[in-house]
């Protein structure tokens, strides 16, 4: 049986730790199943936000008449939107594969892996062992028991990027950021989209306002349905389409939902069971994921789990940060701690959402708190765009006016939202802010004056 001072299982974040561990000369095991590269590079964040970009442009052109221009879209070359995706994509994962696969250390199992033994994995029929392992092993479909599912040919957020005719419509079955980022994609595309929520709101993680002004956002261009549970769905062949059944969750009342496809956005769900991860004895919670304490070890003190795998928080911002502090109490033997009080996220739906910190509801259950708003017509940046539905939301400690949660819906939102982090991670205090000039008339505005508004 080979042994290695660290084994890493997982090539997205994964290969982080692999790099540093490699540069301060300890003896690495790669394993990966593949796609090389990850979630984020093969079906996650790199190609949805490719295939986003041109969706904004189209709502742009669309949307500019109201500042005095008026312009038509000759053509939407879906074909080709789709194929620059997947050639960028493929291009990155297949360089990277074979600069790993060349090299001596470390050494490259291709292949899935799974432990049979304490601190033993097996790959490709060949065991192998390590001082230290690494779980960076990532997150799969989460695909709903729903009547009739495994009969349809439905598409997922992996499956819908091989796309090569544009549907004429589609039914999304979730409302979560995937959901209605697609739901954006599609619609700018010419696709009728239906997107089906069981939750109250759209996008229910983040504040009820933002999700009720996504709600009304989207509404204009797709047909939204929330408190809605999929009952079944079933193909009418005769006519090529897919029907879904589905049931308003307070009332019961049933309705059929009808597309050309349908897409299942329903969440992810951790790779740890695939691992066999209890067969070392690490421990997962209810839902699968593997747990970690502050230093991102789990229940055995020598295998770690980052990104996915402990479904702490599913981005891939927050996989690499994690990816990056464990091999640094790796190679340099500290005891540093991830620290997720100022995470941020974004939505890339039209309009854009980001976020950082607590909801109101959240903050309020362990502080006393002032709340601030301002509305991207409060500054001139906003007024010269005539955005007359985006706003910004502060949450602020009211004796220690230390940020708690920020949260904006609009354009640019997700680069807008920086700044609150960057305070945030360096302490928190909303003077940080103030005591920056902010340039006028700049959207960046917005931060101060929703700060300025706090009662």
């Amino acid at each position: 049986m080979k042994s290695y001072d660290v084994i890493v299982v997982g090539s997205g974040c994964g290969t982080i730790i692999v790099d540093e561990a490699v540069a301060h000369g300890m003896s690495v095991a790669l394993v990966d199943r593949g796609p090389y590269g990850g979630t984020c590079l093969n079906v996650g964040c790199i190609p949805s936000k490719m295939l986003i970009a041109a969706a904004d442009r189209v709502m742009e052109i669309r949307e500019a008449e109201k500042l005095g221009v008026r312009a038509d879209i000759k053509q939407i070359d879906f074909k080709s939107i789709m194929e620059r995706m997947r050639k960028a994509a493929g291009e990155v994962r297949d360089s990277g594969r074979e600069a790993i696969a060349r090299e001596a250390n470390p050494k490259f199992y291709e292949g899935e892996g799974r432990f049979v033994g304490d601190y033993t994995l097996e790959v490709n029929a060949e065991k192998i062992t390590a001082k230290s392992i690494y779980l960076a092993s990532g997150s799969r479909l989460l695909i709903p028991p729903i009547r009739g599912l495994d009969k349809v040919d439905y598409l997922t957020s992996d499956s819908v990027l091989q796309l090569k005719e544009r549907p004429e419509s589609m039914i999304i079955i979730g409302g979560g950021y995937i959901g209605v980022e697609y739901g954006h994609f599609f619609a700018a595309m010419g696709t009728k989209v239906s997107i089906l929520e069981m939750s109250d709101r759209l996008v229910p993680a983040e504040e009820p306002e933002i999700s009720l002004a996504l709600k009304k956002a989207l509404g204009k261009r797709m047909h939204i349905l929330t408190r809605t549970r999929v009952e079944e769905v079933r193909t009418d062949s005769s006519r090529g389409r897919v029907i879904a059944t589905v049931a308003h969750t307070v009332s019961g009342k049933k309705k059929e939902v009808v597309g050309q496809t349908i897409m299942v956005a329903a969440g992810r769900r951790s790779n740890a069971d695939t691992l066999s991860v209890a067969n070392t004895g690490v421990e997962t919670d209810e839902k699968g994921f593997i747990k970690v304490n502050e230093h991102l070890q789990t229940s055995k003190s020598r295998i770690f789990a980052v990104g996915d795998a402990n479904g702490q928080h599913m981005f891939t911002h927050v996989a690499n940060t994690e990816a990056m502090l464990a091999a640094a109490n790796l190679v340099h033997k500290t005891r540093s701690k991830m620290d997720y009080s100022a995470i941020p996220h974004a939505v890339y739906s039209h309009p854009q959402i980001a976020s950082v910190g607590l909801l109101e509801a959240q903050a309020k259950k362990t502080h006393k708190i002032l709340v601030g708003r301002a509305r991207y017509l409060d500054i001139a940046g906003g007024d010269a765009i005539l955005e007359q539905d985006g706003f910004a939301k502060a949450v602020v400690d009211r004796d220690s006016s230390k940020i708690l949660g920020f949260h904006i819906i609009g354009p640019y939102a997700p680069i807008l939202i920086q700044e609150v982090t960057n305070a945030m991670a360096s302490g928190g205090h909303m003077n940080e802010i103030a005591r920056g000039l902010h340039i006028h008339p700049a959207l960046s505005e917005l931060i101060q004056v929703t700060l300025d508004n706090l009662k």
